[in-house]
C-alpha cells in the first residue's frame, strides 16, 4: 500500500513573513501631571509604606507592632493619672522619646532600608529619573516620608498623654506648654533620625546590613556614650559630661531640649548642657539633618548616572 508522502514546501522569499499588526497604541492627550505631583505621589506611597499600607499583611506586622509599643506606656501612665488622681503626669512630654529611644531605633532600623534598600537592588532608581522627577525631589520625598513616619511614631504617645491629662483635669496651661516642647522635641529628633537612617541604608542594597547597621550605629553610640558618661561623673569630672553627649544621637536631642525647653536631663546627676553649650549642640543637630541631606543627594546623584 503506498504512502502518500507530504509535498515539501518551498522556501519562503524574504519578505513574506513579515506582518505589521495594528494592537492599537495611541498617543496619550491626557494632562501632563508634571513633576510635583511625581514628587507628592512619591512622598505618599514611601509613607504608607513606612507602616505597610499597600503591602503584604507581613509587612504591617513590625511598624503596627512597635506603634503600639510606643502608645501602650502612655496609656498606663494615664490610667494611672486619672485613678490616683494625680496632680501631675509621671513622666514629662520630652523625657517620653528619650525613655522609648530603644524603640524609636528599632522603626528607624526596620522602616530606613525598606524605603530605600529595595529601589537600589533592583536598580529602579534610574527608572525615577527618567521621568520629571529629578534626584533632589526623590531624596526629598524619601526624607520626608521617614521622617514623617517617625514624627507619627513620636508624636502619638504624646497627644495620648495630652488628651489623658486634661481628663484627668490637670492644669490646662502647664500640660499644654509641656505638649508643645514635646512636639518641638520629636520633631527634632524626627529630623535627625530619618537622616541618619537614609544614610546608612542608602550605603548598601541589601536590607539586611542596613538593619544591622543602623541599629549598631544608634545603639553602639549611645551605649558608649551613657558608660563614659557614667565614668566622667563617678571621677567629679562633670565639666566633660556635656561635651560627651554630642557623639550620640539621642543624647544630642537631649542636650538640646535640656537647654532650651527646660526639659529634665537624663545625663548622670541631672546635669545636662548650658545655654551656651545647648547652642553647639543645636548647631551640632541642625549640621548633622543638613550633613545627612547632602550625602544622600550625592549618592543618588551616582546611583542615577
Amino acid at each position: 500500500m503506498a504512502v502518500e508522502q507530504p509535498s515539501a514546501q518551498a522556501p519562503a522569499r524574504p519578505g513574506e513573513q513579515t506582518r505589521i499588526h495594528n494592537i492599537g497604541y495611541r498617543n496619550y492627550d491626557g494632562p501632563r501631571l508634571g513633576r510635583g505631583y511625581a514628587r507628592r505621589s512619591l512622598y505618599s506611597q514611601s509613607l504608607r509604606g513606612a507602616y505597610g499600607l499597600g503591602r503584604s499583611v507581613k509587612s504591617k506586622v513590625l511598624p503596627m507592632l512597635l506603634f503600639v509599643v510606643m502608645c501602650v506606656p502612655a496609656l498606663i501612665m494615664v490610667a494611672v493619672a486619672v485613678a490616683t488622681k494625680a496632680k501631675d503626669l509621671p513622666v514629662d512630654y520630652t523625657r517620653y522619646a528619650v525613655i522609648m529611644q530603644a524603640v524609636i531605633g528599632l522603626y528607624v532600623a526596620s522602616q530606613g532600608p525598606q524605603s530605600v534598600s529595595r529601589d537600589l537592588r533592583f536598580k529602579t532608581v534610574p527608572l525615577y529619573f527618567s521621568r520629571p522627577i529629578e534626584t533632589v525631589d526623590y531624596v526629598r520625598a524619601k526624607y520626608a516620608a521617614l521622617a514623617s513616619a517617625l514624627f507619627a511614631l513620636t508624636a502619638a504617645p504624646l497627644l495620648v498623654l495630652y488628651v489623658g491629662a486634661l481628663l484627668a483635669k490637670l492644669d490646662f496651661a502647664d500640660q499644654t506648654k509641656g505638649f508643645a516642647q514635646g512636639l518641638v522635641s520629636v520633631a527634632l529628633l524626627s529630623l535627625l533620625f530619618a537622616g541618619i537612617g537614609l544614610v546608612i541604608s542608602a550605603i548598601t542594597p541589601r536590607r539586611g546590613f542596613g538593619i544591622a547597621a543602623v541599629i549598631a550605629v544608634l545603639t553602639i553610640s549611645y551605649g558608649a556614650v551613657s558608660t563614659v558618661q557614667a565614668i566622667a561623673y563617678n571621677q567629679s569630672s562633670t565639666d566633660a559630661l556635656a561635651w560627651l553627649g554630642l557623639f550620640s544621637p539621642i543624647t544630642l536631642i537631649d542636650g538640646v531640649q535640656t537647654a532650651f525647653l527646660g526639659a529634665a536631663s537624663s545625663f548622670p546627676g541631672g546635669e545636662g548642657p548650658s545655654s551656651g553649650q545647648g547652642v553647639v549642640y543645636l548647631i551640632v543637630v541642625l549640621g548633622l539633618i543638613a550633613g545627612c541631606y547632602g550625602l544622600l543627594m550625592r549618592r543618588y546623584r551616582k546611583v542615577g548616572l
